[in-house]
C-alpha cells in the first residue's frame, strides 16, 4: 500500500496544480473535446492508392503492375524507414514544413519506385483529398456539436490541415486547430493542449483529449485533461468515435 502523502512525493512533474477545493470537488462535466488528427479522425489514403497516384503523376505507372511491385515497395520503405540516417531525419519532423519535406525525401530516395520523383510524391502525399475521414468522424462530430461541446484539434502535422478538413465538409464542425508546425513544438509538449482550451475558452479539467498515442496525446493528463487513447491500429472502418460520446453523456 502506498500512502498518498508519500505518493505525491515521488508523482512526475506536470504543470497541472489543481486547488485543494478542486481536488474535494465533483470531477466538472466536460465541456469541450480536443482530437489527434492522423488515425484519430483522418487517415492517409492506402499506400496502393498514394503509389498509383504517384506513378500516375511521374509516368511511371506501369512500373507498379510488375508482379510483385506492390510487396517490393512496401518492403522497401519499411527497410529504408530503419536506416539510421533515415531515422535521424525523422526527429521533429513535425516542427515545421520544411524539415518534413526533407524528411520524407531523405526517406524515398532509398525505395527504387520513388527516385527521382520524390518532389511528386510529396505533393500527393499533402494533397487535400489525400487524407480522409474515418466512416464515423463526422457523425460524431455533429453529434459533439449538436450536445453544445466545443470541438478543437490538437495535432502533430506539418502542413496546415484545414485543407483536409474543408476538402470533406468538416471545417464548420471544428471551433480550433493547435498543429505542431505553426507552434514550433510537438505533443506531449503542455503548451499546444492548454493553447487549445485557451482558444475554445475551455478549463482543462473541463476538456477531453482523444488520440491514439498514450505518450505524445496522453500527455495532456499533465494539463489537467482527460484522455482516452485508441489502439494504434490502421483502420479500414469505424474508428470507435461513438465511445468519446458515451464519454460526453
Amino acid at each position: 500500500m502506498t500512502f498518498p502523502v508519500i505518493q505525491a512525493l515521488f508523482e512526475t512533474p506536470s504543470t497541472y496544480r489543481p486547488t485543494v477545493a478542486e481536488l474535494a470537488a465533483p470531477v466538472p462535466r466536460v465541456e469541450a473535446v480536443l482530437f489527434d488528427f492522423s488515425n484519430t479522425i483522418f487517415q492517409m489514403i492506402d499506400l496502393e492508392a498514394w503509389l498509383h497516384r504517384v506513378g500516375t503523376a511521374a509516368g511511371r505507372l506501369g512500373r507498379l503492375d510488375e508482379p510483385g511491385a506492390l510487396a517490393a515497395i512496401s518492403q522497401q520503405l519499411r527497410d529504408a524507414f530503419r536506416l539510421p540516417t533515415v531515422a535521424a531525419l525523422q526527429e521533429g519532423r513535425d516542427l515545421s514544413r520544411e524539415q518534413h519535406r526533407l524528411a520524407m525525401l531523405g526517406w524515398w530516395e532509398h525505395v527504387d519506385f520513388l527516385r527521382g520523383a520524390e518532389e511528386t510524391a510529396y505533393r500527393e502525399l499533402t494533397a487535400p483529398d489525400a487524407w480522409v475521414p474515418y466512416p464515423d468522424t463526422e457523425p460524431t462530430l455533429r453529434a459533439l456539436r449538436e450536445r453544445g461541446l466545443r470541438v478543437g484539434i490538437v495535432s502533430d502535422f506539418a502542413w496546415d490541415l484545414r485543407v483536409h478538413l474543408a476538402h470533406h465538409g468538416l471545417d464548420d464542425l471544428i471551433d480550433a486547430c493547435v498543429i505542431s508546425y505553426e507552434m514550433g513544438r510537438e505533443k506531449p509538449d503542455p503548451q499546444l493542449f492548454l493553447k487549445a482550451c485557451v482558444d475554445l475558452g475551455a478549463e482543462p479539467r473541463a476538456t477531453l483529449m482523444v488520440g491514439d498515442n498514450p505518450v505524445r496525446d496522453g500527455g495532456a493528463t499533465a494539463c489537467g485533461l482527460r484522455t482516452y487513447i485508441f489502439p494504434a491500429e490502421q483502420r479500414t472502418g469505424d474508428r470507435g468515435l461513438a465511445e468519446v460520446l458515451r464519454l460526453v453523456t
